[in-house]
């Protein structure tokens, strides 16, 4: 299984805007998670072993982490042509088999993970109140049939954040499958 590496987006980058809808057309937009005092965007998608082997523990992290203020969107822009796997029917299964308590979106134009310069599935990305990017990286180093999922390096992020600290700037690129790009 051959793995890309997250782009590592530059610290400081303003959240691009999205209005995108999920599995079943209701909309979601950047503003509605204005409120959050923090807000992860997750690329991810429904087939991807990288994904497959953290997502019940990505939303059990999502479910902990919602009341302490970080709201959290995931994003699936493969092309859903090639991959009609990754569509609106699977999508559907994916959020209800893994409990995802939080929006999944179809980005089928493939602009919005241009504009966030997503690379692989998950890319993960931390945005603080003022929606400046504070952290881009790796869940945590398990991988599959390596380790546990444990979210270790998002939730410090997190938690730094929350405290009112400054996230640290060493961070490590999430590894994935690639973006299934159109041609």
């Amino acid at each position: 299984m051959a793995a890309t590496e997250s782009t590592m987006l530059a610290l400081g980058t303003p959240a691009p805007d999205f209005r995108l809808v999920d599995f079943n057309g209701k909309m979601s937009t950047l503003e509605d998670f204005g409120a959050a005092r923090g807000l992860v965007v997750a690329f991810i998608c429904n087939h991807c072993p990288f994904v497959r082997h953290m997502r019940n523990e990505f939303a059990r992290f999502a479910l902990e982490y919602h009341p302490k203020g970080i709201a959290v969107v995931a994003i699936n822009s493969n092309d859903t042509n090639a991959y009609p796997q990754d569509g609106p029917a699977g999508m559907a299964d994916e959020a209800r088999s893994a409990a995802y308590s939080f929006p999944y979106l179809l980005d089928a134009t493939q602009a919005v993970a241009k504009a966030y310069k997503a690379a692989c599935t998950p890319d993960l990305y931390l945005f603080d109140g003022n929606r400046k990017l504070v952290y881009r990286g790796q869940f945590d180093d398990s991988r599959p049939g390596r380790g546990t999922p444990t979210g270790h390096d998002l939730r410090v992020a997190c938690d730094t954040l929350l405290s009112g600290a400054e996230v640290l700037r060493d961070q490590k690129p999430s590894v994935g499958c690639s973006i299934k790009w159109k041609k």
